[in-house]
């Protein structure tokens, strides 16, 4: 079992930068991929970026490559989503899952219960 709390999220305005961070917790947490996805107002939850276990290996969406940075530290088993130039469209509950990697919604096992991220304009 893998539990996970997010934290970070907020009211920013466009072109402002938030960092999100996940706490993950059990014993097996550092060897799962984790991931960010996102699910804003009347939408369906969108992968955002996923980072394998060992933090090698990153995956974004298009739409956040060069504004989103994803890392993870194994030692404090927390992974964060770096959120550069922020858009108003970027609003949306952002939660962060563990799981067998892709982008993929189905392949995450652990959730968390999500982080509201609100970009006024």
């Amino acid at each position: 079992q893998v539990q996970l709390v997010e934290s970070g999220g907020g009211l920013v305005q466009a072109g402002g930068s938030l960092r999100l961070s996940c706490a993950a917790s059990g014993r097996t947490a550092s060897s799962y991929f984790m991931a960010w996805f996102r699910q804003g107002p009347r939408k369906e939850r969108e992968f955002v970026a996923t980072i394998s276990s060992s933090g090698y290996t990153t995956m974004y969406a298009d739409s956040m490559k060069g504004r989103f940075t994803i890392s993870r530290d194994n030692a404090k088993n927390t992974v964060n989503l770096q959120m550069n130039s922020l858009k108003p469209e970027d609003t949306a509950v952002y939660y962060c899952a563990a799981g067998r990697g892709t982008r993929a919604i189905w392949n995450y096992d652990y959730w968390g219960q999500g982080t509201q991220v609100t970009v006024s304009s």
